[in-house]
């Protein structure tokens, strides 16, 4: 009896496992035609299956990113880095996000927490230089952008071509 009973429940679990996996396919067939709105509702899906499933939480950030729900991105983005908090490529869609949303000291952190662990984010820089632009800070953004500039960024150099710096 107890055998059976282990039996069913890993079948009903791979049953699980592959209809929010199944989900994920078309949610990434989706994404990759530029259809994000129904790309999110397949991730949604997906999540439905595996609230874990931070694969799925990330597709849907950079769906809702794309489709301008920057809270909703900004929300799926926490999920990731609840768990894995050093990525830093997560960590700057999150305060790009914040940052379209004008919620600039939030944006900054985040472009500070990637430049505490890597001095040579060339993205965490400029996107940090924009914060501190709207913020009325504007040496502070064009040393920021210096910086990525002397790093190779080729948009820096535009940057601060056209800025005034």
């Amino acid at each position: 009896m107890r055998y059976s009973t282990i039996l069913i429940f890993l079948f009903a679990f791979n049953m699980v496992f592959a209809q929010g996996e199944e989900h994920m396919k078309k949610g990434d067939n989706l994404f990759s035609k530029g259809k994000y709105e129904e790309a999110i509702i397949e991730y949604s899906k997906s999540i439905e299956y595996d609230e874990d499933n931070l694969n799925a939480h990330l597709q849907r950030a950079m769906a809702y990113n794309i489709t301008k729900q920057y809270q909703k991105a900004i929300d799926d983005y926490n999920k990731v880095l609840d768990k894995n908090p050093g990525l830093a490529n997560v960590k700057n869609s999150r305060g790009s996000s914040y940052m379209k949303l004008k919620i600039y000291d939030k944006a900054i952190k985040d472009f500070n927490d990637i430049l505490n662990a890597d001095s040579k984010n060339q993205e965490a820089y400029n996107n940090r230089g924009w914060c501190k632009k709207h913020l009325g800070d504007d040496s502070g953004a064009c040393e920021d952008w210096k910086k990525s500039k002397k790093l190779g960024n080729s948009e820096a150099k535009i940057i601060l071509k056209n800025s005034g710096c």
